[in-house]
């Protein structure tokens, strides 16, 4: 069987992963790239993060969150997925509370935070879940667009029997002069999945979690199904 992932992944994972009988070819179908702004002072906000791109480009403009719990005005960080939670840990931060998608952390915002004002770095394509419901619910919310993610759009004239997309923007990328068409389609939590039904017909398996891990649990049972 050969898959494509829609992203470079290091070849000892895929082969560690799935085995050395698999061909799995990675292409990028995105980029992305920091935009530089000048930090400014978060005192009293709470801190949004869906990305690890959202958090890396954060950083390296120099931002500083007060994590101290016992100062009055101190930042919590919100993340969505255990890879932008782990991205902060990098950095030497906590999170207040993970969820999976923005959805649920929308929904958890809503019920638990209304007093809260909220900060969210991102791309400049992420989605519109929170900016859209927030507002109407009168929590203060503000998206801070500090890093930009461009499609590639590359033409793939080699056929797979599988592929692998990772977020929303990918997929846009892929289909614009791609075919899903006769490919089993794997996805990387619920909202990729939502925009691949937007190009494909085919069955999506989603993964439970937005990780590795999940992923290659997902296509290893998959696969091993077909055999």
């Amino acid at each position: 069987m050969k898959i494509l992932f829609t992203k470079n992944i290091d070849q000892n994972i895929i082969s560690k992963e799935l085995g050395e009988d698999m061909l799995v070819d990675c292409i990028e179908v995105i980029k992305t790239k920091p935009i530089i702004i000048n930090p400014f002072d978060l005192k009293n906000y709470s801190l949004i993060f869906t990305s690890v791109n959202g958090v890396a480009s954060f950083f390296k403009n120099r931002f500083k969150p007060n994590e101290n719990f016992t100062a009055k005005n101190y930042n919590k960080i919100y993340c969505v997925g255990e890879k932008t939670k782990r991205a902060l840990r990098k950095f030497g931060f906590g999170t207040f509370k993970v969820l999976k998608n923005a959805d649920t952390l929308s929904r958890f915002i809503i019920g638990n935070c209304q007093h809260e004002q909220f900060l969210h770095f991102c791309g400049n394509l992420a989605i519109n879940v929170l900016d859209k419901d927030l507002p109407l619910q009168n929590i203060k919310y503000k998206k801070i667009t500090i890093y930009n993610t461009e499609e590639i759009n590359p033409l793939i004239p080699e056929k797979y029997h599988a592929a692998v997309f990772f977020s929303p923007s990918g997929v846009r990328s892929f289909a614009r002069r791609n075919s899903m068409e006769g490919m089993t389609i794997f996805s990387i939590g619920e909202t990729t999945s939502s925009e691949l039904r937007n190009y494909t017909q085919e069955r999506i398996f989603t993964s439970e979690e937005n990780t590795l891990t999940s992923i290659f649990e997902l296509i290893r049972r998959e696969i091993g199904r077909t055999k």
